[in-house]
């Protein structure tokens, strides 16, 4: 089991407006990009054995900007399917649900193509990349570098330390 160094990717007009985004593909902000731009020290300080990007335009956009062109695109890693939230902030889920909390309480019905996953759904893709890591380390040194989301990377990071992603454990 190698290091993992986790990238998320840089602000989007939804992320700075707390808007949940998973499948909606929302460009950098220009302020994201010098975020990205300002982890290239950080990144090169690390021997890179592995790469792996989120196939959203905005995780592949701030890989290429740490400069990892080159990393592997993985469906995996793509953010969580918030359904019926997609483009939604946690305040206004609030109103109608008070106290809501996505590893506790989930999703509501998303269309037939983004219905929406649970966190036990967001965790076995989590497993499955971890998975995918540990066979790229195998005879290889470096950290794995993973560049994608926010709420994916948290799973992935407590399924890692073998924490169960819920409210306690994340």
């Amino acid at each position: 089991m190698g290091d993992l160094l986790l990238v998320r990717h840089g602000e989007t007009e939804w992320s700075r407006s707390g808007r949940h985004t998973g499948w909606t593909d929302v460009p950098l902000t220009e302020h994201g990009r010098e975020e990205a731009r300002r982890l290239v020290p950080l990144i090169r300080s690390h021997r890179i054995g592995a790469a792996f990007v989120s196939p959203s335009q905005r995780a592949r956009e701030t890989a290429e900007l740490i400069g990892v062109p080159d990393a592997r695109v993985d469906e995996d890693l793509r953010e969580w399917d918030y359904g019926g939230y997609e483009g939604v902030t946690t305040a206004e889920i609030q109103r109608t649900r008070p106290g809501w909390f996505l590893f506790d309480d989930g999703v509501v019905q998303g269309p037939p193509e983004h219905p929406g996953e649970s966190a036990e759904q967001v965790g076995e893709r989590a497993d499955r990349m971890l998975g995918k890591v540990d066979a790229a380390f195998a005879g290889t040194e470096g950290v794995a570098l993973l560049v994608a989301h926010g709420h994916f990377l948290r799973v992935l990071t407590a399924r890692r330390l073998g924490l169960a992603p819920s409210a306690g454990a994340l």
